[in-house]
């Protein structure tokens, strides 16, 4: 019996993940797992204060995408239902790397490995990244408060350390397909061809994963 897709979307913010996973769940007919963002009490003053507010900001991302995914599990994976989410819970590791201190990245990590030991993992997981100035032109647009005063270089070392990731991840679950999309180059929202495009790829994967034992 094959694979219940599990589609995780990942990329720096601005790059268009949500739109995207609401762009395919509704094709696909799948469950959409969204990650908290603006709930996130301490968010806005991480963005005014990175060095103060990084360890309550990670922590309560970590605690939050844990609590998803074991419902995800319960309710869904476990029922041949499948699921596309907006982001990866390894992302906690790229944030909390560039954000915390060594001494706290090091407490972080131990306290992530206990809690993701047992959950469940992407069997697809999209790339979508864009360049600095494509991504600022996004953050713009949507116009969420709590992002305006996010600095372009603490944006350019994201774009940067997802890069870095994503190569690793490759190399580390070879099982793990990576579908890379260049988000300079398609506009799923605004132009229907390339939404089309973009699910044409994703099919493919989905139905050799539902043919594999």
């Amino acid at each position: 019996m094959g694979q219940t897709p599990f589609i995780a979307i990942e990329g720096p913010i601005g790059v268009g993940k949500t739109s995207l996973a609401n762009q395919l769940a509704s094709h696909f007919q799948f469950t959409l797992l969204k990650e908290i963002v603006e709930e996130n009490p301490f968010l806005g003053k991480f963005y005014d204060d990175i060095e103060e507010w990084s360890f309550q900001t990670e922590m309560f991302f970590l605690c939050n995408r844990y609590k998803q995914l074991e419902d995800i599990e319960q309710k869904h994976l476990t029922n041949k239902r499948a699921v596309i989410a907006d982001y990866h819970i390894s992302k906690n590791l790229i944030f909390a790397e560039q954000t915390l201190k060594t001494h706290q990245f090091e407490k972080y990590v131990q306290i992530y490995d206990i809690l993701t030991k047992d959950m469940p993992k992407p069997n697809i997981i999209i790339y979508l990244n864009a360049n600095l100035n494509t991504l600022l032109k996004r953050i713009e647009k949507r116009g969420r408060d709590i992002e305006q005063n996010i600095q372009a270089s603490y944006l350019e070392q994201l774009s940067a350390d997802y890069e870095r990731f994503m190569t690793k991840f490759e190399l580390d679950h070879p099982d793990i397909p990576v579908i890379h999309l260049d988000g300079n180059k398609l506009d799923f929202m605004k132009y229907r061809d390339d939404l089309t495009h973009i699910i044409d790829i994703v099919e493919k994967h989905v139905a050799k994963g539902e043919e594999s034992n």
